[in-house]
């Protein structure tokens, strides 16, 4: 059980070494229209204390800048972004086709070195601007919360910035990528492995744990959130992506960046209403009950917790 935004040409048996995302796509769920890409992560699901079964966690709008909700039912807020030190700001954007993954669903451990993919447990303050200061620092965890989100859950998946410069994919979906020397927020250094340093892309998806708050649901280290794919540890959150923009779009963006582009607002790209994008849909291709409205006895697709 995946949530997926982007371009509605996404599906289930794709082959996206031939998948043109701009060309295939009818509309997409991205505020810049000239984005066809596909962006998805894991949902998150409330496992009752009492008896076992499950409830998806809603998803909610994040902040904007001007302390307002972007327009948008949930989704997945995608930022693009260049070196945050060094002094070569340049990248260069993906080709067509180009498809990666961070993260491993089976891990159930802390991993060493720097946080890529984090949760942060917000205050009820906290919910429309969705916590201040860096991503995946030291408010942040890789595992889930162990106390109550009044203001919900922040969960961030930070994508590597290197790229082998050859590979569109790899088996593993992540070998012909690499994470910059240091933090995951990376500089404008790449190893000679993966000499090509490629915008870095990050997730922000947040989730309503407010209905899902109660302290007795938190006592003795026990906490009651688990992954649609089974990991009730939140190690295994990770996140999928596959490159579609309209050609020379997000190379106008990442040029304009900082100067004529910042957050949700860049002159150079083509915007469309909230309106628009939450019209773009598709039906769900695996009919079950996802728990959205009812309690489910078992994980949709019949994952087990472990």
């Amino acid at each position: 059980m995946h949530q997926i935004v982007g371009g509605n040409s996404f599906n289930a048996t794709m082959d996206h070494s031939e998948l043109d995302p701009p060309t295939a796509s009818k509309c997409t769920s991205c505020k810049m229209s000239e984005d066809f890409s596909n962006y998805w992560t894991g949902s998150i699901y409330f496992r009752s204390p009492e008896n076992g079964t499950f409830k998806r966690i809603p998803q909610m709008a994040n902040g904007r800048l001007n302390g307002t909700l972007l327009e948008q039912e949930g989704g997945i807020t995608v930022y693009y972004m260049r070196p945050f030190s060094g002094t070569n700001k340049k990248v260069t954007v993906m080709p067509s086709g180009f498809r990666m993954l961070t993260g491993d669903p089976t891990l159930r451990n802390k991993q060493s070195g720097s946080l890529a993919i984090c949760h942060r447990c917000l205050a009820e303050s906290e919910r429309v601007m969705g916590g201040s200061g860096a991503p995946c620092s030291a408010k942040d965890t890789a595992e889930f919360p162990k106390t109550p989100c009044l203001g919900g859950i922040r969960a961030t998946v930070i994508f590597p910035s290197c790229w082998d410069g050859k590979n569109l994919d790899s088996p593993d979906h992540r070998s012909h990528v690499a994470y910059a020397p240091g933090s995951a927020l990376a500089g404008d250094k790449c190893p000679s492995t993966h000499p090509v340093r490629i915008p870095q892309v990050m997730y922000e998806v947040m989730y309503d744990t407010s209905k899902f708050a109660d302290p007795a649901y938190y006592k003795n280290g026990k906490q009651p959130l688990v992954y649609s794919f089974g990991d009730p540890t939140g190690y295994g959150a990770h996140g999928d992506y596959l490159f579609g923009w309209e050609k020379g779009a997000l190379d106008r963006a990442m040029d304009a960046l900082g100067s004529n582009c910042f957050s949700e607002t860049c002159p150079v790209l083509k915007l469309q209403s909230g309106e628009n994008l939450i019209k773009c849909t598709k039906p769900q291709q695996a009919i079950e009950d996802t728990g959205t409205n009812t309690w489910l006895k078992e994980l949709p697709g019949g994952m087990t917790v472990q």
